[in-house]
């Protein structure tokens, strides 16, 4: 079976895939949308993106291609991310910070106070950042992210862990055109149902009916976030968690509701959340 991921190798993204799928050929992508296109194309039987994490939020690209594809989620991982700054070994000092816009973010703090007037620069992810850095010894940069990049590449780490946050979490899922849900062996945490609505038009009480349908059945919503369908302004869908166990007749009855409502529902899937912890 063959796995996509956000590459390249030593991403934290082929970290989480290597622990969901530990005996499959895993398969590097170069984007987000290279990962959602290779299941649309068969390429791969599965992909690994990130969908969240605990300090800058959502990945905005993946709710929104969870929208355009026809996919399902399998399952989802929680991992805790560790960021290290890492140099050329030729070198001893650096005058530009290169990483993922996101491993950035994370240690926005951390920089200001050690390095406020060294530059940063966005780039692909972070692994893909520490191989840039290991091609350009001339070059006097760093890079920030994990452990295993910085031995994969040869890189010397000058600081550990400087994420601003200690509890720093990111969340993978799973995505197959498969509406099933995958077990691993690890620690779960809970089971939930993910959906995305789309309102038939934007009025008053629209949010708040569909809502009502999972209120009065004392059924918890764990995540509702709202993104914009680029249409125009004030058009949006919303991307909903329903943490809870999966029954026949009560939670199909609330999706039959909301259809009846006159908004449309797409079903993600109902899965399995786990934690990977080192």
């Amino acid at each position: 079976m063959k796995i996509a991921y956000l590459g390249p190798q030593a991403s934290f993204t082929q970290l989480a895939a290597s622990q969901i799928f530990p005996s499959e050929e895993l398969v590097p992508q170069s984007s987000i949308l290279d990962c959602f296109n290779a299941v649309k194309n068969n390429e791969v039987d599965k992909a690994v993106v990130p969908l969240e994490n605990s300090i800058e939020g959502t990945v905005s690209m993946t709710l929104d291609y969870l929208y355009d594809f026809e996919v399902f989620i399998e399952t989802e991982l929680v991992m805790p991310i560790a960021h290290h700054l890492m140099i050329h070994p030729d070198n001893e000092t650096f005058e530009k910070v290169i990483s993922h816009p996101q491993a950035l973010a994370q240690t926005f703090h951390f920089r200001y106070e050690n390095f406020k007037d060294i530059p940063s620069q966005d780039y692909s992810s972070t692994a893909a950042s520490a191989k840039l850095v290991s091609e350009n010894p001339q070059e006097k940069w760093a890079a920030i992210a994990n452990r295993y990049s910085a031995k994969l590449y040869g890189l010397k780490i000058v600081h550990e862990n400087i994420q601003d946050f200690e509890q720093n979490h990111t969340k993978f899922i799973v995505i197959s055109k498969t509406k099933s849900a995958l077990d691993i062996p690890l620690s779960r945490i809970s089971e939930k149902t993910s959906l995305i609505i789309t309102l038939p038009e934007d009025h008053a009480g629209g949010l708040h009916q569909v809502l009502s349908v999972f209120a009065w059945r004392k059924m918890n919503l764990s995540k509702i976030e709202s993104r914009t369908l680029k249409t125009g302004l004030g058009n949006y869908f919303f991307f909903i968690n329903v943490a809870s166990e999966w029954h026949n007749v009560l939670s199909q009855n609330a999706i039959d509701e909301i259809i009846a409502l006159g908004t449309k529902v797409k079903f993600l899937g109902h899965y399995n959340e786990y934690i990977f912890e080192e």
